[in-house]
């Protein structure tokens, strides 16, 4: 609790903090971490917000203060000392929590920028066999992430981990939980969970870093998991917002919306519903499990708003599709004062892509530097790529990257690989995957994506040199795996090609309710599959996708009028998307799919996103 350390420091000292005298040399490290304007090398920020924020902070508008933080990707420590020292002056415990809050997020404390510098350190140290302490390696463990999560640095991590072992501070839960973070951040979650498993003493900093590594790492249903088990394990260890904050995004991952209620309660019983990034948690959590209207109503109940607030709302209704409400959103946010961060402009121009609303995302793309001064990044360019793509304005979106001013990236040429999918353009698919190729050469989904484009043009031979390549990197591709929640407990299945015991009955009633369905105009979407065999081969292998297999699970297990709520790691398949339309009709029944993209609101035979995939 690093900030409320500074609190009490600053309440009883001048805002202005005085450099330590001469540190000794074990606390080098620590020095440079706390006041990095003590090494030789200054870094003056050049950032307009840090000054804002500052002077806000000075004149006492800790509101604007507040909300300007949001937008500043790199506040400086002066910044958040001055913002604590605003809330301590305000009485502002909720206004702390959001600081606090915000600091953890940043990742690497005060050490941004000063990484290498730390760890530079922290060899002269060695060398000269000066013995390291609890700070010492809190402070390196920190260093390795502060500037980049490089190959490097996960390797300096892993040397770091054997000097603490070798020295007795394996049994410091302060080192150990900072050492579970760092591999978090690095997305080794099975090292994070070794490590985490072999803790002899855990507090809840600790169950709240594993739980965040796996809801970091697209590992919701094991965070939601761990949380139950700390709940049941820690009786005297209760979770704070940090804590509630990861475990609603899992929730929210899974659209486990019967837990999200039960966590909800539980905000409410302890008092955390005055903490911004836990309401805004909440807001998200809501929209993702399908319940649009109830993250509105706690949006419409917030005392306080700040920018990540406003972005909640806004990329709530763009996921759902609804374009147009999400630019209505946006608009009043900046009616009301409120600043735009670069996250708003992600969140409102991928609400365009998903209504295919190209028009008003051009606009949208234009004001950002005329009217807020920001320079758009490679995430903004990803958006107008797949806004464009998806329109089926493949050349313009080609032209886009062309006279981009800053590498495209993965996320760019990844954008207009999956519009190629789309409308099958093989001509632009290559030239976009070789770019991906030599970008992320162990990315497997590139592969299968340029496959799905081939095997759509029948290109049979190609659909082949492709999964060779796969097999010559040893490459697998990502299986689908869907998740349902029934009375309060998640389940989990995964594609299978092959008939087995475990779903012998989710298959029959699969294989009965396809065969009825034909008989009513369904027709099985078999060009998904990526191997060049005949129908029926083909049909019954898509009927073994995991959504399909949910969806069996969910009308054998729910009552009537009961909701199907699923969500699903990849993409929805343009068959398991029809399939789903005509169950959701054949069946009376309501279903929600949140897949990879997008969410998919299934309701008598008609779907949400208009067969906008």
């Amino acid at each position: 609790m690093a900030c409320f350390n500074v609190i009490s420091h600053l309440n009883s000292h001048s805002s202005h903090r005085l450099l330590p005298p001469k540190p000794k040399p074990a606390r080098l490290i620590c020095s440079l971490a706390l006041n990095p304007s003590s090494t030789t090398t200054t870094t003056i920020s050049d950032s307009n917000n840090n000054n804002r924020i500052q002077s806000l902070c000075k004149q006492g508008n800790l509101n604007q203060a507040l909300q300007l933080l949001s937008a500043e990707p790199n506040p400086t420590q002066l910044t958040y000392e001055l913002l604590l020292l605003s809330c301590t002056r305000q009485h502002s415990l909720s206004d702390a929590y959001t600081v606090h809050s915000h600091l953890a997020n940043n990742g690497s404390l005060t050490l941004a920028g000063h990484g290498e510098e730390v760890l530079d350190l922290y060899r002269r140290m060695n060398r000269t066999g000066i013995s390291s302490d609890r700070f010492t390696y809190t402070y390196v463990l920190k260093a390795c992430v502060a500037s980049n999560c490089s190959s490097t640095l996960l390797n300096r991590g892993k040397e770091i981990h054997a000097h603490i072992l070798r020295h007795g501070y394996d049994s410091s839960v302060y080192v150990m939980t900072t050492l579970v973070d760092m591999y978090a951040r690095f997305g080794c979650v099975t090292y994070a969970s070794v490590v985490f498993e072999a803790m002899a003493v855990k507090n809840v900093v600790s169950w709240s870093a594993m739980i965040a590594c796996y809801a970091r790492n697209e590992m919701p249903f094991e965070a939601v998991e761990l949380f139950r088990e700390m709940m049941i394990q820690t009786c005297d260890t209760y979770p704070n917002s940090v804590t509630m904050v990861s475990v609603l995004q899992a929730c929210a991952a899974l659209a486990a919306l019967e837990q999200g209620k039960l966590l909800h309660a539980y905000i409410l019983r302890k008092g955390l519903d005055s903490i911004l990034p836990v309401i805004s948690a909440l807001v998200v959590m809501y929209a993702k499990c399908g319940k649009l209207e109830l993250g509105q109503r706690v949006f419409d109940q917030m005392d306080k708003r700040d920018v990540v607030s406003w972005n909640s709302l806004i990329s709530s209704y763009g996921v759902h599709g609804y374009g147009e409400k999400a630019i209505q959103i946006f608009e009043e946010m900046i009616n009301q004062g409120v600043s735009p961060s670069p996250i708003s402009l992600i969140s409102v121009l991928g609400a365009c892509s998903h209504a295919g609303l190209v028009e008003e995302g051009k606009r949208l793309f234009k004001s950002m530097q005329r009217d807020h001064k920001m320079r758009p990044g490679v995430e903004h360019y990803a958006c107008m790529v797949d806004l464009l793509g998806r329109a089926n304005k493949l050349d313009e979106a080609a032209k886009i990257i062309e006279d981009m001013r800053i590498e495209p990236g993965p996320r760019v040429w990844g954008s207009l690989l999956g519009s190629c999918r789309i409308h099958c353009n093989v001509e632009l698919a290559e030239r976009a995957s070789k770019r991906l190729f030599d970008l992320e050469p162990l990315n497997a989904g590139n592969y299968v994506l340029l496959a799905d484009i081939y095997a759509a043009a029948n290109m049979w031979d190609e659909v082949k040199r492709v999964k060779k390549l796969l097999e010559a990197r040893g490459l697998q591709k990502i299986p689908g795996r869907s998740w349902i929640e029934v009375k309060r407990k998640m389940h989990s299945f995964v594609s299978v090609d092959e008939f087995n015991q475990p779903f012998e009955e989710l298959q029959a009633l699969l294989i009965e309710l396809c065969s009825e369905m034909k008989e009513k105009g369904y027709m099985p979407q078999t060009k998904v599959v990526l191997y060049d065999l005949d129908e029926k081969e083909k049909e019954r292998i898509v009927l073994g996708h995991s959504e399909k297999l949910a969806v069996a699970f969910g009308l054998i297990n729910t009552s009537k009028g009961e909701t199907i709520r699923i969500t699903k790691n990849l993409r929805l398949c343009e068959d398991c998307h029809s399939f789903t339309k005509f169950i959701s009709k054949f069946a009376n029944k309501e279903i929600l799919v949140r897949d990879v993209n997008r969410f998919h609101h299934f309701l008598d035979g008609v779907c949400s996103c208009g067969d906008y995939l």
